[in-house]
């Protein structure tokens, strides 16, 4: 149950993430790379707290 709400969250976090891309001015490049970070600075705080 688990794994298939992980994969719907990625799903819908990466048609988000597409979204904004598309709205947001400037080189995509560099926009998918801060919500990269931004993705995995989240999860690691997330993580930290569940612990």
């Amino acid at each position: 149950m688990g794994n298939q709400s992980t994969i719907g969250w990625s799903l819908l976090s990466s048609g988000i993430t597409t979204l904004i891309l598309k709205v947001l001015p400037g080189d995509s490049l560099w926009w998918g790379v801060a919500l990269l970070i931004l993705g995995t600075l989240a999860l690691f705080v997330r993580k930290g707290a569940t612990e």
